[in-house]
Formats: structure tokens, sequence, C-alpha cells
């Protein structure tokens, strides 16, 4: 099958267009065709080796761990899934070798739900990893209710943009921090937008003189050490760039592939309470170009890469 790999760490130049082997497909996996892919920073922080520590590499490495597209083949361990189903998933196992940038993947059924109906696949590509980080911390890191003031930070990112739409959907008001020119779409999402850069810990006051509920980093460092400040008595906090939340009394968190979560984000979808942003489309064959987009660290919500399979009568 064609798929995008590589063979050493490195930066974008390292991807290959090209000829990998076909998957098998497990007792507990399924084998998916795969329709369109979405990119996420992690993807090129894995190929840079900075996950060496914990995700051995099997090379070549098809990197991508966002899918959407049909189901193929059902493993013989998998009832949940039949041939034909639209499906999506956060396809991560704890080594890197058989990702999503492929005609294929053979996914863990662990890390699959049916697709939202009403989403393109382009569209339902960029909902699983970015989606389950948000959900994952909105709901059980932060705990957030109704009432909340919440801080979300990079809140026009993948990550952000559902956090945000998660927050207000639980009854929070969100203030979220973003560029000047993507305050418009944070005010679409519900948010009230502040600017990045000095002075932040000031505009946040502004609108919350009382301080936050609860804080959602995504960026760490100095972004971080101001959120704790913010922070109400009582005030939550968690970090999904930097583990020295812990010091400050928050929570780390590592989004984790959870079907169930996967299936309530496609409920919220389907209602029309989540939505999804895709800034860019690319085909497989020009992902390194793409990633080079992604890096360049502005992308308001998703990329995503499709495979332009040959439509044919009947054919999903």
């Amino acid at each position: 099958m064609k798929a995008i790999s590589y063979r050493a760490y490195g930066g974008p130049e390292v991807l290959e267009y090209g000829d990998v082997r076909d998957p098998k497909v497990g007792p507990d996996t399924v084998l998916v065709k795969v329709r369109a892919a979405a990119l996420n920073p992690v993807d090129f922080k894995c190929r840079a080796g900075y996950l060496d520590a914990v995700l051995d590499p099997v090379f070549p490495v098809v990197p991508g761990w966002d899918v959407a597209g049909v189901v193929v083949q059902p493993g013989a361990a998998v009832p949940e899934f039949a041939v034909g189903d639209e499906v999506i998933g956060y396809v991560r196992e704890d080594f890197l070798s058989r990702g999503t940038l492929a005609e294929y993947v053979a996914a863990p059924v662990r890390t699959l739900a049916r697709k939202p109906r009403n989403l393109s696949f382009e569209e339902a590509a960029g909902l699983p990893l970015a989606g389950l980080t948000a959900y994952q911390v909105i709901h059980r890191a932060l705990r957030v209710t109704d009432g909340d003031v919440v801080l979300v930070h990079a809140a026009a990112g993948g990550v952000g943009s559902f956090a945000v739409q998660l927050a207000r959907h639980a009854g929070a008001r969100v203030i979220g921090t973003a560029s000047e020119r993507n305050h418009g779409y944070l005010r679409e999402l519900g948010a009230e937008p502040v600017t990045y850069g000095e002075g932040l810990a000031d505009r946040v006051r502004a609108l919350a003189p009382e301080g936050v509920d609860a804080a959602f980093d995504t960026i760490g460092g100095d972004t971080l050490k101001v959120s704790a400040d913010l922070l109400a008595p009582g005030g939550r906090l968690a970090s999904v760039a930097d583990g020295s939340v812990i010091d400050l009394g928050g929570r780390y968190c590592f989004v984790r592939p959870d079907a169930d979560d996967l299936r309530s984000l496609t409920e919220l979808a389907e209602r029309g309470a989540l939505s999804v942003h895709v800034e860019a489309v690319f085909p497989l064959e020009r992902a390194a170009d793409a990633y080079r987009l992604l890096e360049e660290g502005r992308t308001r919500g998703k990329i995503a890469v499709t495979v332009n399979w040959p439509e044919t009568p009947g054919q999903t």
C-alpha cells in the first residue's frame, strides 16, 4: 500500500511517500480504509525523537494517530464493527510504526468509534486525538461544571477549540487566549478572547477579577505559571504541555484512547454541540507540506490529509 513513512528521526525532509508493507489484521484489530487523517503536534515531536523514552520506533514508521475511514475487515474477535461501517479513531499504540497516514490502517478496536454522520471525513478525522484530549481534561481533570469560569490557552487551536466548546456545553464561562486574528473565531465558539503575551494576567483579571475556577494549559513554561497565579481559591489547574504543573498542585494529562469517550464526542457532534474547523486539506503524497504548515504553529483548528480513492458505483 501507499503511505507516508520515515526511516530515521528528523524534520519534514525525512518523510517519504511510497510503498510500505500491508497491515495484518489481528484478532482485536479492524482494517480501516483511510479516507482522511489529521495532523497533531505530537506527530512531529515523535518524528523528531522527543518521545523516544516512552515510545520505541519500529522503522520505517508511518506517522499519524487520527483517522476517519471505512471498515474493510474486522478482526476475528471484533463483533462491534462490520464491513462498510464508517469509523473514526485515535489509533495510538505503545510504539511507533503503524500510523494513519496510509491507504489502510489496522486499528485496535479499543481506539475506534462510529463516525459522526453529519461530519465530512476530513472534519471527522480532526476529532479523535484533540477532541479526546479536551474531553478528558475538561470533564475529568478539571471537572468543569455549570457556572465555572474557565481559562483555555491556545483556544483557537485543535485542542483549545474543542475545550472551549466542551466547557461551554457544560455551562461554563470561557476566557480563551489567542492571537488577535482569531478573536472573532473564539467569539463564534462562545469564548471571551484575550491576547497572548506580556500583560496577559492583567487582561484576564479585567474579565475575571476574582480569578478563574479552572485553567487549561496547552503551552507550558511562563504561561503555566501565569495560569496558576490566576486561579481563584480552590481553583483547578491542568496541563498537557508541562509536567511541572504537578509542582503547582495541578494535573499533567496525556490523552489515552477511549472508545466510550470517543462515542460521546460523536454524539455531541451529531447534536450540533461540537464542530470541527479544518484549516487546510492536503493529499497524502503532500503530507510533508502539511506538516510544514502545522509546524509554523499558527493553525486554526485542524489540518487534514486525504487519501484520494477512485470512485466506483456503490463504493463508500
